[in-house]
C-alpha cells in the first residue's frame, strides 16, 4: 500500500462529479481502511472494497473504526463523512470541495450579504418547493406562514394516502424513540437528507453556514437545501416505510430513501438547484470548469495574478 506522503492529491478534473456519486453509504460495526484510492470495509462477513470517488457521504454508525489513511483518501476525493448515532439522530460531517473555484461561494456570499437579495433567494427556495404558488412580494413572515400550512397539508395527505395514523409531528432532540413509528421515520429521513445536502454543499465549495431561510447555525444553508425536497421525497418515503411495519424504522427508511434518491437522480437536481439559486446567470458554472487559479484583489474590483511581486511599479 502506498503511503500518504508519496501519493499526490487528486485534481478536480480527475474527481467524480458529485451528481454522479452514490448519495450515501451507511456502515456499522466494521473497520474502514484504505487500499490505493478505495476504502476497505472489514466486518464479520469479510472485506469489501468501495471506490472512494463514488461516495457522496459516508455515514459511520455504531461500532465503526476508521483509519487516518481512509480519512485521507475520502478528503482527497471530496466525500462527506458523518458519524451518526444509533438511529442517525446526530452527525458530524466534513470533506473538501470538488471545485477549486470560489465562484459559487462568492456568489452565495454576495446574495446573502444583501437583505433584498437574501429575501429573493428565500422566495426562490419556496418556489422550488411549491411550484404551484408564486411567492413574489411575500414577506418573511408570510413565507413562514405559508410554508407551515403546506407542511401540515403534506402530513395529512401522506397519512390519508398510506393509512398511517397521524397525530402531529412529535420529536424530542436526542431521543429517537420518543415518537411513534412514522415520526421516527420522518426523523431518520431528515437526518439522511441533511447528510446528503451537506455533502453536496461542501463539494460545490459553498458555505454551510450562510443560510437564506435558516440562520445562526453552522449548517443553516444545509438545512435550507435539504428542506427543498422534504415534501416531495423525505416525508412520502417516511410514511411508506411506517405503513409497511413499525419495526427497524431507521435502517429501512435510510435504505428506501437511498433508493428513491437514486431513482429520481436527486443529486443532479440538488447541484442544479444550488447553481440556479445562487448564480442564475450561470457564471459560477463556467468558472468551476477552470483549472486551479489563484488571483489577488486590487483596486476597482479588479483581480491580478498571484505569484508576482508587486513591489515594482503597478501595471494595472
Amino acid at each position: 500500500m502506498s503511503t500518504i506522503g508519496s501519493r499526490r492529491a487528486s485534481s478536480p478534473r480527475e474527481l467524480t462529479r458529485v451528481s454522479d456519486r452514490s448519495s450515501f453509504v451507511y456502515l456499522e460495526r466494521c473497520t474502514i481502511h484504505r487500499d490505493a484510492n478505495a476504502i476497505t470495509v472489514e466486518d464479520a462477513d469479510g472485506t469489501t472494497h468501495i471506490p472512494s470517488a463514488t461516495i457522496g457521504t459516508l455515514l459511520l454508525g455504531p461500532g465503526t473504526r476508521i483509519t487516518h489513511q481512509a480519512m485521507s483518501v475520502l478528503g482527497e476525493t471530496g466525500a462527506g463523512v458523518a458519524w451518526v448515532g444509533e438511529h442517525g439522530v446526530r452527525y458530524y460531517a466534513g470533506g473538501r470541495a470538488l471545485s477549486r473555484s470560489a465562484a459559487l461561494a462568492e456568489a452565495q456570499a454576495t446574495q446573502w450579504a444583501n437583505r433584498r437579495s437574501r429575501l429573493e433567494v428565500a422566495r426562490a427556495m419556496y418556489r422550488c418547493r411549491f411550484p404551484d404558488e408564486d411567492p413574489s412580494g411575500l414577506t418573511r413572515q408570510e413565507l413562514l406562514g405559508r410554508e407551515g400550512r403546506r407542511m401540515k397539508d403534506c402530513y395529512r395527505a401522506q397519512a390519508q394516502r398510506t393509512g398511517v395514523s397521524w397525530n402531529g409531528r412529535r420529536y424530542t432532540p436526542g431521543d429517537f424513540t420518543s415518537g411513534d413509528a412514522v415520526n421516527q421515520a420522518i426523523t431518520a429521513a431528515a437526518q439522511a437528507m441533511y447528510g446528503v445536502a451537506h455533502a453536496v454543499v461542501s463539494a460545490l465549495g459553498c458555505s454551510p453556514a450562510l443560510g437564506f431561510v435558516h440562520s445562526g447555525h453552522e449548517m443553516s444553508f444545509v438545512l435550507d437545501i435539504a428542506d427543498l425536497y422534504k415534501t416531495e421525497v423525505g416525508i412520502p418515503v417516511a410514511f411508506d416505510v411506517a405503513a409497511e411495519s413499525p419495526e427497524d424504522v431507521g435502517p429501512r427508511t435510510r435504505r428506501a430513501l437511498r433508493d428513491q434518491i437514486h431513482h429520481l437522480r436527486l443529486l443532479d437536481r440538488i447541484v442544479a438547484d444550488i447553481h440556479n439559486l445562487l448564480a442564475p446567470d450561470g457564471s459560477a458554472s463556467k468558472a468551476s470548469d477552470d483549472p486551479d487559479v489563484v488571483r489577488l484583489h486590487t483596486d476597482h474590483d479588479q483581480r491580478v495574478a498571484a505569484g508576482v511581486n508587486y513591489a515594482l511599479e503597478a501595471s494595472w
